[in-house]
């Protein structure tokens, strides 16, 4: 009797672990993106001004949007949520046209998932995993938003965006 004991208790002992292993979200933190912080601008090749703000996280989210301009015109407006989940970091993107007519379907935002960062990146992949966004920091007053793909099973990056720090 007293080995079912033992390992009853034992195993009990574990219990609680495995609990607490299940509550901690998965990976990626807001100190994996917190250089995008800030007022920023940029220009596309084709010349179209790009403006964007991220403010710092506040409890389980933080919040960034961008105006589109073509010309003197807004051209598009971009919101981007990152939440944190139990599925760890977690990118939402709605895409609005001038009147704030939505591109996405009403509660279908574009979703990327956290997968990896290192020094001044971190790196988002959509559900279907095939795409890829990194966020690049490259200099105190500058980071780019790149969109990767697969060619020859390496992942390939091509800037999207490189924003300046609005001073």
């Amino acid at each position: 009797m007293k080995p079912v004991y033992f390992i009853l208790l034992f195993f009990s002992s574990l219990l609680p672990v495995a609990v607490l292993a299940q509550d901690a979200p998965k990976g990626g933190s807001f100190a994996d993106i917190k250089f995008i912080e800030g007022h920023w601008k940029a220009t596309t090749a084709e010349g179209r001004a790009i403006e964007a703000v991220w403010l710092g996280a506040d409890g389980d989210n933080m919040l960034g949007f961008m105006r589109m301009m073509n010309g003197a015109k807004a051209d598009l407006y971009e919101m981007l949520a990152y939440e944190q989940s139990d599925q760890g970091l977690v990118s939402l993107v709605k895409h609005f046209r001038p009147g704030m007519l939505g591109q996405e379907e009403k509660d279908s935002p574009n979703r990327y998932v956290f997968v990896e960062a290192s020094k001044d990146r971190a790196i988002f992949q959509n559900p279907g995993g095939d795409l890829r966004i990194l966020y690049e920091k490259r200099s105190s007053n500058q980071f780019a938003i790149a969109r990767g793909g697969q060619e020859n099973g390496q992942w390939v990056f091509k800037d999207l965006f490189v924003f300046n720090r609005v001073k």
